[in-house]
């Protein structure tokens, strides 16, 4: 792929971001954007159609500059955010970066953003000539709505901005969540025709999102899709023709073939990780982890066998034992659930956090203190070393 539009390579092979708050200044967040372009090719290669990499959130909080930059080197034509304004920084940082506005067909030289929660608004508020649903249109995003409400303060801003809205349908196939409603819908579908007929959208999308698609033997996702088929009748019975049907999350794209359709939406996959590692982990799946917490020992100390660790005492030495202290905890984003299971490199060895996950601090085990005959053994790490 050409990727010189993009300028992905302007972007570093890895980047860390956001010393934690709670460490000291070496404490850090370390993105392998390698990784991440990995696992776009890997979740592309399974999908085997167009893929939309998810960059809601700051990319999940890896940066999103960096990684969509990266998803785009990596073939991505769509990136897709929740808010609004995310949509609009993002479309900023793609500019400063040289990638080129939609034209046509989406392509990673020219991709589209959809964003997918809008604000509330009346149509005059929309209609003006700050408002967020203009800037959206002057942005060239694609926008979802899912209620009539939605829909006449979209088509005011249109009106007013003199563009149409490129618009993608979102309809609620079971998640109980956003999405118009079965009975809502041949409504929202005739005012969907009447705006098309007017000039102020575009409807190039019809799209919904699956609840249990991580569940691979639930028949939940054959019950999404027949209500998306059935969404898609009255939708085409309104004289409305979509010509992108996206479905499908991590989930769906890697277990359910059948819901993959035109589009795919690479969201967890995208960062290293499994839907759900208990049917498959990211290392099963050919995924790799985009990003690792690095940390200094500020402490290393020798603990007796049955010598109880953090909070609870949940757990104890098994034997005479070097321990470390790290200066990260669940403020940090470490999860509580990490409590004597996390993984923790320490030296090139692979080891684990022990007792329970504190708010600022966590526990690791180096090792035996001393041999199969008693005989004192060194620590195999120091402070400074880093976990």
């Amino acid at each position: 792929m050409d990727s010189s539009a993009t300028t992905p390579s302007t972007a570093p092979r890895s980047a860390a971001v956001r010393s934690a708050p709670s460490a000291a200044a070496t404490s850090r967040a370390v993105i392998d954007l390698e990784a991440v372009a990995h696992n776009g090719r890997r979740l592309a290669q399974v999908a085997g159609v167009p893929w939309m990499a998810v960059v809601k959130a700051d990319a999940y909080g890896h940066g999103l500059g960096p990684i969509a930059l990266t998803a785009l080197s990596a073939g991505a034509s769509w990136l897709g955010v929740a808010q609004l304004a995310e949509a609009l920084t993002l479309r900023s940082l793609l500019d400063e970066a040289g990638v080129s506005r939609p034209a046509g067909e989406p392509s990673a030289q020219t991709p589209r953003v959809l964003t997918w929660l809008l604000p509330v608004m009346e149509p005059a508020r929309a209609a003006a000539e700050d408002s967020p649903l203009r800037a959206a249109l002057a942005a060239d995003l694609d926008l979802s709505v899912s209620t009539l409400p939605q829909l006449e303060a979209l088509s005011a801003a249109a009106r007013a901005h003199g563009r149409a809205a490129h618009l993608h349908l979102k309809v609620d196939t079971g998640m109980s969540r956003g999405g118009a409603a079965p009975e809502e819908l041949p409504a929202l579908a005739a005012a969907l025709r009447r705006a098309v007929d007017e000039g102020t959208v575009d409807v190039v999308g019809l799209w919904s999102h699956l609840s249990r698609a991580d569940e691979p033997a639930s028949g939940s996702t054959e019950e999404h899709l027949e209500r998306y088929r059935q969404a898609e009748h009255v939708v085409r019975a309104a004289g409305l023709n979509p010509p992108i049907r996206h479905l499908a999350a991590t989930g769906g794209l890697l277990w359910h073939p059948q819901a993959r359709m035109d589009l795919v939406r690479a969201g967890i996959g995208l960062y290293g990780l499994s839907p759900d590692p208990s049917v498959a982990t990211g290392a099963e799946l050919g995924l790799r982890p985009a990003m690792r917490l690095e940390s200094p020992l500020v402490q290393v100390k020798r603990i007796e066998a049955g010598q109880a660790v953090s909070y609870g005492g949940t757990w104890s030495a098994p034997t005479d034992r070097w321990v470390g202290l790290v200066p990260l905890g669940y403020s940090d984003g470490i999860p509580r659930a990490a409590s004597s299971a996390g993984p923790v490199g320490v030296g090139g060895i692979m080891t684990s956090i022990v007792g329970r996950v504190c708010m600022d601090q966590v526990v690791v085990d180096l090792g035996p203190a001393v041999d199969e005959t008693g005989a004192p053994l060194p620590a195999p790490a120091r402070v400074g070393d880093a976990a």
